[in-house]
């Protein structure tokens, strides 16, 4: 399956693109589940959300809605990733389970300091646990530095099945070489002054993409950064295209 989504889903310009103005802040997540398949939560890199908090997102969301859910930046980006095993695992028993079957992959943004260490990368991989209580977990890792084009890099991520995200944007390597049984992609180019955030031939471009990579498994694309205020209407044209 093809899910397409956006990051969040608080973003007050969005009051102006994207809700209808009979949609109260408080039902915003509601309307955007029912627009998009997918959302990438993002408040979780900054700081700990509650199982509470999980559990409400995920009753608020159609049965067959997934969110991805980013990795918090103590976990993600260190100095040395092996360092960060306590971190993982206060991530994982904050209550990220309470999203049951919703939970899609798990986002791992490095840094864009972080060069390819093989060490350190296969140790921070062990790290990374493979289920989380009867859940089995998915992680898909956002590399941003030109080292870690290495085929010694991806071939250690296709032996672990972990999606090297595919990244469009102007300031990191483009991976588009699947690695898992699941591909994720963010496509941070969006355009203020095009009403679909992205022009119709390189959505469709994007979409023969994702269909190659349907292929193999499930497909995770979210239309983030970029124009922002144009994100959702890129992932509705995607949408649209898709049927």
């Amino acid at each position: 399956m093809i899910r397409v989504g956006i990051g969040g889903w608080s973003y007050e310009p969005w009051r102006e693109t994207f809700y209808p103005k009979d949609v109260p802040a408080a039902k915003e997540l509601d309307y955007a589940s029912r627009q998009v398949t997918a959302i990438e939560i993002n408040a979780t890199f900054y700081r700990t959300q509650s199982a509470a908090s999980f559990k409400k997102w995920a009753t608020a969301t159609p049965d067959e809605f997934v969110f991805s859910v980013k990795a918090p930046r103590a976990a993600a980006q260190r100095k040395d990733l092996r360092e960060a095993a306590q971190s993982i695992e206060w991530f994982f028993n904050s209550g990220v389970g309470e999203l049951g079957s919703k939970l899609g992959p798990i986002f791992w943004q490095m840094a864009p300091y972080k060069r390819y260490d093989a060490a350190e990368m296969r140790a921070y991989f062990d790290l990374l646990p493979a289920t989380l209580g009867k859940l089995r977990l998915r992680h898909a890792i956002e590399v941003r530095h030109e080292s870690f084009t290495d085929p010694a890099f991806m071939a250690l991520a296709r032996e672990r099945n972990i999606a090297v995200v595919t990244v469009e944007s102007e300031k990191h390597p483009l991976i588009v070489e699947p690695t898992a049984d699941f591909a994720y992609a963010r496509l941070e180019l969006t355009q203020t002054d095009e009403p679909t955030g992205y022009p119709k031939p390189a959505l469709k471009k994007w979409l023969k993409t994702a269909r190659d990579w349907e292929k193999s498994g499930d497909v995770f694309l979210y239309f983030i950064s970029g124009a922002k205020e144009r994100n959702p209407a890129a992932a509705k044209a995607m949408l649209q295209l898709l049927q």
